[in-house]
């Protein structure tokens, strides 16, 4: 059979990538929609680290990527506020800055959404700098850049460069994920450093962001809520990176349920995660 080629809709629904022939699907990212499953003969599918192929020509709709009752919650609650207007500000200055991100991060194979801990951490500033001595867009503290392959000196400071910056902040945290295999405890650890955590993880004696964010500084539970609330604001859905690991796999099996069965099978791996 022909083999088109295919392009990757990296900017769609978080942890959703969509690979379709480009003759046939065009993505606009800016326009919120219901993500939807395109098969055609020939296109593969891939659903976070799950690829598979799909030689069936239906059109499916998948369900949608909500978010936790307590984010969403949350998310009305923030955008109540004065942060709407903010938001709003960020937004019509991001594009360029998100093209630089994105490019980065897929070059890195992270989840393109991760761009909105930028929003989070400086609204995209590259001179923000924190009365705690964090720099650049990404908010990355002195020894963390360095570890992670900065300059930092007092006549030159590569934190403040959007490029090398998202490398850095890009190795950071996959490096975090590698860690605690699960988004919002990652955007946690990148907050607060990995040891504060380890300790809610233990203290709760559970991995579930929602039942462990309490042993967490405050800083730090507000900090991964409100990236799930900025993830929310640009794209209009949640994903893999507003869920927790447990979350993303339940959501994952509702996919597989809609697909053929060898499609499916393709995209099972073990479900075991501890609440």
């Amino acid at each position: 059979m022909l083999k088109r080629k295919l392009k990757r809709a990296g900017n769609f629904a978080q942890g959703l990538l969509i690979i379709a022939a480009v003759d046939k699907i065009h993505f606009q990212p800016a326009q919120p929609q219901h993500p939807q499953l395109y098969s055609y003969s020939d296109t593969s599918i891939v659903l976070g680290d799950s690829a598979m192929e799909i030689s069936d020509d239906a059109l499916v709709d998948l369900p949608a990527i909500e978010l936790n009752k307590f984010a969403k919650a949350y998310y009305n609650s923030y955008l109540k506020k004065k942060n709407k207007l903010t938001l709003s500000k960020v937004q019509q200055k991001s594009e360029s800055y998100f093209k630089i991100i994105e490019k980065v991060l897929q070059a890195e194979d992270l989840p393109v959404q991760l761009k909105y801990l930028a929003v989070v951490e400086s609204k995209l500033k590259p001179t923000a700098v924190s009365s705690a001595g964090a720099a650049g867009p990404w908010q990355l503290m002195p020894v963390t850049a360095r570890k992670m392959g900065l300059i930092v000196t007092k006549k030159y400071d590569e934190r403040k460069l959007t490029t090398k910056s998202t490398r850095a902040a890009a190795k950071y945290l996959r490096l975090l994920h590698n860690q605690f295999d699960d988004w919002l405890l990652t955007i946690a650890a990148y907050n607060s450093g990995p040891a504060y955590v380890y300790k809610a993880i233990k203290k709760s004696g559970s991995r579930n962001f929602w039942k462990l964010q309490n042993f967490l500084p405050a800083e730090t539970r507000e900090h991964v809520k409100k990236f799930i609330a900025v993830h929310y604001y640009f794209e209009q859905a949640g994903g893999e990176t507003t869920m927790t690991k447990a979350e993303w796999q339940d959501y994952k099996k509702q996919v597989a349920a809609l697909l053929p069965a060898d499609a499916a099978q393709h995209m099972a791996e073990p479900l075991a995660v501890k609440e």
